[in-house]
């Protein structure tokens, strides 16, 4: 009989301030995306493992974890590459930090990643300092409320029909497009909202107002 594993965290190089802090589950598996490494270690965390072309790191590479080295002509970048070891070992959760910031292009690659990360059958989420972003497919979900935050929906593909309960702005089984921006900036009023996705992608991010 398999069990499955426990949590996955990956830490990219997006901007972090030195006061802000990322706490990962105590037995997620850790894994930094070449200069990703800098920030785990400014958090006071040792990583499982370290990998990339190590093009951006500027210091040393641990000595205490397992290393993998990339070439620095690849088609994934380091943070792909990290998501497909991690699924390859079987986490079926996801947590990709220091992935949003910095960059526009690498955090629109990470956006893309968690369509990977999906599509593989795991689940995959973005977590930087002011956002997080995850990406849903047809189905049923829950949040929270957050009064410090917005909730903001937008279609992952061409076409998404939602019906959401709970926030200022409910939508009834309303057909969202990849070309206009309707679902930015709500709020989740009740203690918690229900999202109900008919059809298509839905990538939901939370910003802190």
């Amino acid at each position: 009989m398999t069990t499955e594993k426990r949590s996955c965290w990956i830490f990219g190089g997006a901007p972090v301030s030195s006061d802000h802090k990322i706490i990962p589950p105590s037995d997620a598996y850790l894994i930094a995306a070449d200069s990703g490494f800098s920030l785990l270690k400014r958090m006071g965390l040792t990583p499982n493992l370290v990998l990339g072309d190590f093009d951006s790191l500027t210091e040393d590479k641990p000595t205490d974890c397992e290393i993998l080295t990339a070439a620095a002509e690849k088609d994934d970048t380091d943070t792909m590459l990290a998501i497909k070891t991690a699924l390859s070992r079987g986490y079926s959760d996801i947590t990709i930090a220091g992935s949003i910031g910095g960059r526009l292009d690498h955090t629109f690659a990470n956006i893309q990643s968690l369509a990977y990360i999906l599509d593989n059958g795991a689940k995959g989420r973005l977590v930087g300092e002011n956002d997080t972003a995850e990406l849903f497919g047809a189905g049923g979900y829950i949040f929270a409320k957050n009064d410090k935050m917005y909730f903001s929906l937008f279609s992952y593909s061409e076409e998404a029909v939602v019906t959401t309960r709970g926030t200022k702005y409910d939508l009834d089984s309303y057909c969202l497009t990849n070309s206009f921006p309707l679902g930015v900036s709500n709020e989740i009023l009740s203690s918690e909202c229900t999202l109900k996705i008919e059809k298509g992608r839905v990538l939901v991010i939370f910003s802190k107002k």
